[in-house]
């Protein structure tokens, strides 16, 4: 039968033809491990390829969406974080794999004549896929993509004349947003992919028509050894080595989650991948006007130098022993990288942060003007005196804490601005035992946001900016909302979760926001005991342990446990508790990314995993196991096979 259908096939199509070019060739020297690096990238590739069409059905590329649809794909669809693990272990794989493919050609010196042309079309390969390794981050629109499509059209912008076009044209306006999205996600998926498939099909012709290069020496290229099978077995098994690599990575590296895009969070450090990292550490060591020679002038020359390296090397020459200065060069070239990439991995990044913000005493300019304090100012120093916790301690028209003093119109009559910002900064300035804790992390624009609402209370126009600061639960629950106590101190939130409980955040930023908002009350890390006077049970309820009302060991139960309370806000039971629970969600406070953020590092404090997998088809662990048994038992059938060809 199988010899009717390759007959039938052959009748209409060179079938035959086909596997014998492709697969009889005499090699110099015979098959080597050293010659396996072409297949094992054209392996990643078509794993690229499946596994990225396999996520087409799952994803949605719109800024809203990208996020929840890619984590839809990872958690809760059946062995959707393998096919996803795949593709990003595969992603960095094949980047390695084409650097080594490379390296090995110019050890060998296997670029020179007669193929000049192969090397060329395999750098054309490395560009292509690292260009891929760029946009691919940048589609699930988190806040590593986001920041990563910042930089990168950033630099593009660099550019000397043609900047500011090739920005707008990646980020498709002014700003990143969908058009962003949109072009780098058609980029990653059609235009690049179309180029990449070019390439290697005119590299694949082109290595046939030359055929393998094969050792240095004249006198081991005498001997000769068949293509098929001798260097396909070898290939083969790699193949199976590679493979069985990455779906280790898969099962216990997993893949990261970095939180929703979120333009606002000052936190988050922007790097980019690790392939990339050496540039980035380059481009750091040039500013001003010599900022262009670093993010286009460098990376463009190398790329010359390797596109060009046959026809500046013209010498017959192939053994490295005898090409010292072009072994030299790649020596520090290797050394560049490696050494770069490691220093750019540790160092700080390039920009500045909430957390690195200059203090007022560094040179910041504050007005004292009141004419200058505008209503936009006022009120967003209202949302921030809520936001920050102040209003927990602090009581502004009878509404907030109690363990402040009230901050009234009396009060506050003859503080300066400068008394307020040193207030603020480091409260012990003034009173050497105060309880307060120092403001240092905030920006010195939030630090002038909040003096001027401090000094509208002292002006009497704190009316319409107080609003945003009531806190105090309303005493009706919202219709279908939980009414009944989880904990006997603890009345229940009035409400149902919000948008951010079916989003997955990223538990170190939200630590941060944590420490901004919560540690106040809850103190770090959620485990103080703070007093509470007036409420029944004394004290703030610990976060870490969390009540057994609330605590999950299943992520998404747990996480719509908390989110009401963060979004509504709470009253503790008791005559008249000093501190309650900020509707953090319902005033605006925070953002449903930073309420996400949160929630993941509640439940990391709490030992749950936010990222915990819903629907695995087969637990990462065993189905890694089972690969490496059918491994094992294809290993053994090569090796009888070839044995017995032997």
């Amino acid at each position: 039968m199988p010899a009717r259908i390759t007959r039938w096939i052959n009748e209409r199509w060179p079938l035959d033809a086909v596997l014998r070019w492709s697969l009889v060739e005499e090699i110099p020297g015979g098959a080597s491990y050293a010659y396996i690096f072409g297949s094992l990238v054209l392996l990643t590739f078509l794993l690229q390829i499946v596994t990225g069409v396999w996520q087409f059905l799952y994803f949605v590329p719109t800024t809203s969406r990208a996020y929840d649809s890619l984590n839809y794909l990872r958690l809760e669809v059946p062995f959707g974080w393998l096919i996803h693990g795949l593709h990003y272990w595969g992603a960095s794989a094949m980047i390695i794999l084409v650097g080594l493919h490379l390296s090995q050609v110019f050890i060998w010196g296997a670029y020179k004549n007669p193929r000049e042309l192969t090397w060329v079309l395999g750098v054309i390969q490395l560009v292509l896929t690292l260009a891929l390794g760029f946009t691919g981050p940048i589609l699930p629109w988190d806040m590593r993509g986001y920041w990563e499509a910042e930089v990168g059209t950033s630099t593009a912008g660099t550019v000397p004349y043609l900047g500011i076009i090739a920005k707008n044209l990646l980020q498709g306006g002014a700003m990143l947003g969908q058009m962003t999205l949109s072009r780098f996600f058609f980029l990653h998926v059609a235009i690049l992919p179309g180029l990449l498939l070019l390439s290697v099909a005119l590299h694949l012709v082109a290595f046939r028509k030359t055929g393998i290069s094969g050792p240095w020496k004249e006198a081991k290229r005498k001997d000769l050894g068949p293509f098929w099978p001798d260097q396909v077995y070898k290939d083969a098994l790699m193949m199976l080595i590679i493979f069985v690599i990455l779906v280790g990575l898969c099962a216990f590296g997993g893949t990261p989650f970095s939180g929703p895009a979120d333009a606002l969070e000052t936190f988050y450090t922007p790097k980019p991948e690790w392939y990339f990292l050496f540039l980035y550490q380059t481009f750091k060591a040039f500013h001003g006007v010599f900022e262009p020679v670093g993010t286009i002038g460098i990376p463009l020359f190398v790329t010359l130098l390797l596109f060009l390296l046959p026809f500046y090397d013209r010498s017959s020459e192939r053994s490295p022993f005898r090409r010292t200065t072009a072994m030299a060069c790649y020596a520090v070239f290797v050394a560049w990288v490696i050494i770069f990439a490691i220093v750019g991995d540790y160092s700080k990044p390039a920009v500045v942060t909430a957390s690195t913000t200059a203090t007022p005493e560094s040179g910041s300019t504050f007005s004292s003007d009141p004419s200058s304090q505008s209503t936009a100012n006022i009120k967003q120093g209202a949302q921030l005196f809520t936001s920050l916790g102040c209003i927990g301690c602090h009581r502004v028209k009878r509404r907030g804490g109690i363990i402040g003093p009230e901050l009234s119109a009396e009060l506050l009559k003859g503080r300066s601005r400068q008394w307020l910002i040193i207030q603020i900064r480091d409260p012990k300035a003034h009173f050497p035992n105060s309880i307060m804790p120092s403001f240092t992390s905030i920006t010195d624009r939030q630090l002038n946001d909040v003096v001027d609402f401090l000094l509208s209370i002292a002006q009497g126009k704190t009316a319409s900016a107080e609003e945003k600061t009531s806190a105090t639960p309303s005493a009706t629950p919202s219709p279908g909302g939980p009414t009944a106590p989880l904990r006997a101190e603890v009345a229940g939130p009035r409400g149902s979760p919000g948008p951010a409980s079916s989003v997955i955040g990223n538990a170190d930023l939200g630590k941060y926001v944590f420490d901004q908002n919560c540690a106040s009350c809850h103190g770090p890390q959620g485990t103080d005991k703070v007093q509470n006077p007036g409420s029944a049970a004394g004290t703030v309820p610990s976060l870490n342990p969390i009540s057994p009302a609330l605590f999950s060991k299943e992520a998404p139960t747990f996480t719509n446990n908390v989110d009401p309370y963060i979004q509504h806000g709470s009253r503790p039971v008791g005559p008249n508790p000093s501190l309650h629970m900020l509707p953090f969600g319902d005033d605006g406070s925070l953002t449903q990314q930073r309420i996400a953020n949160v929630e993941t590092y509640i439940l990391s404090l709490n030992g749950v995993n936010r990222t915990q997998l819903i629907h695995p088809g087969l637990e990462p662990s065993y189905f890694f196991w089972l690969v490496l048994i059918v491994f094992g038992v294809a290993l053994f059938g090569f090796r009888v096979w070839n044995g017995r060809r032997s």
